[in-house]
């Protein structure tokens, strides 16, 4: 077998191994998971649903972060960044200044990003950031009724008056 063959058979391989949901979720630009972790963010300390990862599967350098700081930042190798070898996934975490903080909120954020890639539609992340889109939505009605209601008490004073 030539070598472009073989290629062709790993390349094809590949595509059989991809997940139908896949595509949907790379297509939705707009679903991006916050820099830091959503199950965190929303009060759960700890969520057993995730699945779980081994330092076997993990790639992890310190690299120079970036940003505001100065002097700080440019001599420093505090910034994380973490590479998940199955599935590709890169996270960069420069939250704190502390090493030892930054890699377990990296890691923290790396398996909630695993977990959205292999579960898709049916993983926690999922589910939490869809609920908070929908509170958002929920909360951005409210205040715009409220607006009208008011709107339209003015309105009805001004003929009050007149």
């Amino acid at each position: 077998m030539s070598i472009p063959g073989a290629f062709y058979i790993t390349f094809l391989l590949r595509d059989i191994r991809t997940p139908s949901w896949r595509p949907w979720i790379l297509r939705k630009q707009q679903f991006s998971l916050p820099r830091v972790p959503l199950l965190q963010a929303a009060g759960k300390k700890n969520s057993f649903n995730l699945l779980g990862l081994t330092e076997a599967e993990l790639k992890e350098q310190f690299v120079r972060g970036d940003g505001p700081g100065g002097q700080a930042t440019n001599k420093t190798n505090n910034c994380v960044v973490l590479k998940h070898i199955p599935s590709g996934i890169v996270v960069k975490c420069h939250q704190t200044r502390s090493v030892e903080q930054n890699r377990k909120i990296a890691r923290e954020i790396l398996q909630e990003k695993v977990d959205l890639f292999y579960k898709g539609e049916d993983s926690d992340v999922f589910k939490e950031k869809k609920a908070s889109e929908k509170k958002k939505r929920e909360k951005k009605r409210k205040a715009k009724e409220n607006l009208e209601r008011k709107k339209h008490f003015k309105e009805m004073q001004q003929l009050d008056t007149k």
